[in-house]
């Protein structure tokens, strides 16, 4: 390869990286990316700085109507961590946890959450955990993000109570 042939292939690179260089000005001349101008906003009703509200969930009706063979399905989401036959996994055995104490399982290393809590678990505290654990008790070493349907976890108290 001689002098020349080397000129030409280092000006062809030039070349490009040049002509790559002017679209890429030219496109963002005709393009802004970097203003704060909205360039289309939606029209968004005024609540007037008014909180939400959380509904208030009667509990004993919701547990009235669960059914422990449903909670049964929706339990599999808690087997991977908990088990009934008495024996503990990632999580403590659940075997009678309702109206059991909190954190209350011998032998099992329950977090600083879960230990700072008082009383029982009793429905309307599983209902709680179980829609929110993290949120329930901050700190807790639970990775489950909870069951959102209010029926879910009815029915889960329903089959855990069917478990003593």
């Amino acid at each position: 390869m001689n002098t020349m042939e080397i000129n030409k292939l280092v000006a062809g690179v030039c070349g490009s990286l040049l002509a790559f260089l002017l679209i890429s000005m030219l496109a963002h001349s005709i393009y802004d990316t970097h203003s704060d101008e909205v360039a289309y906003s939606i029209e968004v009703e005024e609540t007037g700085g008014e909180e939400a509200v959380e509904e208030e969930v009667d509990i004993a009706a919701v547990m009235a109507e669960a059914d422990a063979a449903s909670g049964e399905k929706v339990f599999r989401k808690c087997a991977a961590c908990h088990k009934l036959d008495g024996s503990d996994g990632v999580g403590p055995h659940l075997n009678g946890v309702v109206n059991r104490e909190i954190a209350s399982v011998g032998g099992f290393n329950y977090s600083g959450a879960l230990t700072s809590l008082e009383g029982n678990w009793d429905a309307e505290q599983l209902y709680g955990f179980l829609e929110d654990p993290k949120g329930y008790a901050p700190g807790t070493a639970m990775a489950f993000a909870g069951l959102k349907k209010s029926s879910d976890r009815a029915d889960v108290i329903a089959y855990l109570e069917s478990n003593p």
